[in-house]
């Protein structure tokens, strides 16, 4: 992986350290999420993509409002249907 480096305000790392939460983590997130969001990033939540298992990945992405299931009415339906025959 090759280091990619970004410059942030002083009150952006003022507010990360106050969280404890490492900038370089957090941005490291924050990008996976935004790049899944778009639908970019299909299989967020894989090791290589993301630090945390996928069961993580959902709740994480959750809180910001980012949808992990991205299926309209009938899709949804038949996701469900075929999840009650397993």
């Amino acid at each position: 992986m090759a280091p990619v480096q970004i410059e942030l305000d002083q009150d952006v790392v003022a507010v990360l350290e106050g969280l404890r939460r490492p900038a370089k983590d957090a941005a490291r997130d924050l990008i996976v999420i935004e790049l899944y969001r778009e639908g970019t990033l299909p299989a967020a939540g894989e090791p290589s993509s993301s630090r945390v298992s996928r069961e993580e990945f959902i709740r994480y992405a959750s809180a910001p409002g980012v949808p992990y299931f991205k299926l309209a009415g009938n899709e949804l339906r038949r996701e469900i249907a075929d999840s009650d025959s397993l």
